[in-house]
């Protein structure tokens, strides 16, 4: 854990809607007038769009087709984990910036798919916020997470998960469905291995689980509704826990257990501002108190 400068972590696999929920949180930052430094985990990928690619065909010629962005090969888990604990002591570190298309190649003058040089973080920031796939990752020598005073996982049950996947690649990538059902499989041991631990390790899980049938994700041909869901979330530590106030604001919610409380899925910016406004206004008085 961070001393003097909270570091959040949105964690979630591709295709889980973390942009969303980072969406959320910067409407905090801004309602709350706080200074983040934001870090993308495609900073931390090890190879760029290019390199991956020679990458992957390298393996797949050594009979290995399960090298993914998902493992510890593939990324930078140790520079990660610097950056946390770097930035929870003194509030700097370094980052770069992965380039995602030419919008952001003319802002960066850096070509897609490529990395922009390595950088301080600006000054004077009153957070790290990092949304990315690897926010809790551990390995044998690597722990991430434990850098991390507030992390979020976003986790989808695993068809919704599939069917936003399904749909994103295919309309702003145009890969085939057989392409992308290719990715998952080549990806499913190393998602087994490194990103479902994860949300073992997050202090609040947000898992929406769709009202309707998704039992075939590969034949679906929307991707459900945010009203079309439930939102199941889960607090790792469910000690001072307002559970009566949230169930007031939450209009049709429910406690399933001791830790979870269940609300409709398009309730899921609200519960994001009322649960975590507290928790990072908490973070930032524990900040000022060790200065």
């Amino acid at each position: 854990m961070s001393i003097k400068n909270p570091v959040i972590a949105i964690t979630g696999s591709s295709g889980a809607g973390t942009t969303s929920v980072t969406k959320a949180f910067q409407h905090i930052f801004r309602r709350e007038n706080l200074n983040a430094a934001i870090i993308e985990g495609d900073s931390f990928h090890r190879y760029d769009r290019l390199e991956m690619r020679e990458k992957m065909a390298e393996k797949a010629l050594a009979g290995d087709h399960q090298f993914s962005h998902f493992g510890p090969e593939a990324n930078l888990f140790a520079e990660l984990e610097a950056l946390f604990r770097t930035y929870g002591a003194s509030g700097g570190g370094k980052s770069r910036h992965y380039v995602h298309d030419d919008l952001e190649a003319e802002l960066y003058a850096s070509p897609p798919g490529t990395f922009t040089p390595w950088a301080d973080l600006p000054a004077g920031t009153d957070l790290l916020f990092y949304e990315g796939l690897h926010g809790a990752a551990r390995t044998e020598t690597v722990d991430v997470g434990r850098h991390v005073d507030l992390c979020v996982g976003v986790v989808p049950i695993i068809n919704l998960e599939w069917i936003q996947k399904l749909h994103r690649d295919k309309a702003q990538r145009g890969y085939s469905t057989e392409a992308v059902v290719d990715t998952i499989l080549r990806r499913m041991p190393e998602y087994i291995n490194y990103i479902c631990p994860q949300f073992s390790r997050t202090h609040v899980n947000f898992q929406r689980v769709p009202t309707v049938d998704t039992s075939n994700p590969f034949i679906a041909q929307d991707i459900p509704q945010a009203d079309e869901s439930m939102l199941v979330i889960r607090f790792a530590n469910p000690h001072g826990i307002d559970f009566p106030y949230l169930l007031s604001m939450l209009h049709d919610s429910f406690m399933s257990r001791p830790n979870i409380i269940v609300c409709p899925g398009g309730k899921m910016g609200l519960a994001m501002q009322i649960i975590f406004t507290p928790m990072i206004m908490q973070l930032m008085d524990k900040k000022r108190r060790t200065r």
